[in-house]
């Protein structure tokens, strides 16, 4: 495998441009999957102070962590040293990139819950265009078995949409229109979905919709470690009654991201 940025193609940026959603196949090697894979056993049966339970009430498991990177050093070694960053950086054409925070996502097998359909960044302390989620396969991904589909395009809107717990509560509170059905739509729209391969991952900009129906298969699990990324025009953006952190960044509202919490992993 060569260098991480030689997976980016330019056709690769202007697909994320146009879709606000694209795939690399075959990003990471055996190796980091086995240390991710690891390393996501390992905080399942121990985990940190960010565990949430989204299976709701209907059945299986639906494990979700955020900030793992914080206390386990097989995420961090990722992070750093996986060139994953380098890939957001070329696919943003950012000549910087922060780590925002990773996040486990696993939905065992016979796991109902669905992933309702929403935009990242109405969820988070944070405003700008460049601002990336890069989704890890651990495990086959399929259609069944819950792969992710998104609205292409929808990064263009010009909206965000009131975020909605997916713990089954109203806990998080905004001046904003809730996300449209778009069930009800989809003959107006255009869908993305990719079913992946361990090692495939894709990357999808904070404003660009998307869902995911619960893991139906029986014998498969849906692993996926997701990290979050920001690149220049990133900022700090805190409101009350939205997704927490893992603590205080210390900043104003309006500044880089630059800080413990939102290191810098590129620097061009």
């Amino acid at each position: 495998m060569g260098k991480a940025t030689d997976l980016v193609t330019e056709d690769d940026i202007e697909t994320l441009e146009r879709d606000g959603i694209v795939c690399l196949r075959q990003a990471f090697s055996e190796d980091w999957l086995s240390l991710l894979r690891e390393a996501t056993e390992a905080e399942m049966a121990d985990p940190g102070p960010m565990v949430l339970d989204l299976t709701r009430d209907e059945g299986g498991r639906f494990f979700g962590n955020t900030f793992v990177w914080k206390h386990r050093p097989e995420f961090r070694r990722f992070v750093f040293e996986s060139g994953a960053a380098d890939m957001a950086a070329a696919l943003m054409r950012s000549s910087k990139i922060n780590l925002f925070f990773d996040q486990l996502l696993v939905k065992e097998p016979g796991t109902g819950a669905e992933t309702y359909w929403h935009h990242d960044q109405p969820y988070w302390p944070v405003a700008g265009r460049q601002v990336l989620s890069m989704w890890v396969a651990l495990d086959e991904v399929t259609k069944d078995s819950g792969a992710v589909e998104y609205l292409a395009g929808s990064h263009l809107w010009g909206k965000r949409f009131l975020a909605k717990s997916f713990t089954g509560d109203n806990r998080y509170k905004e001046d904003l229109p809730p996300v449209p059905d778009i069930e009800a739509e989809r003959d107006q729209h255009r869908f993305v979905r990719y079913e992946l391969s361990p090692g495939d991952c894709t990357f999808h900009y904070g404003l660009t919709l998307h869902a995911a129906s619960g893991n139906n298969r029986n014998d498969r699990r849906r692993r996926a470690y997701i990290v979050r990324w920001a690149g220049d025009d990133a900022t700090y953006y805190p409101r009350p009654n939205i997704q927490p952190m893992l603590s205080d960044p210390g900043l104003p509202s309006g500044a880089a991201l630059d800080s413990e919490l939102f290191p810098v992993v590129v620097q061009a």
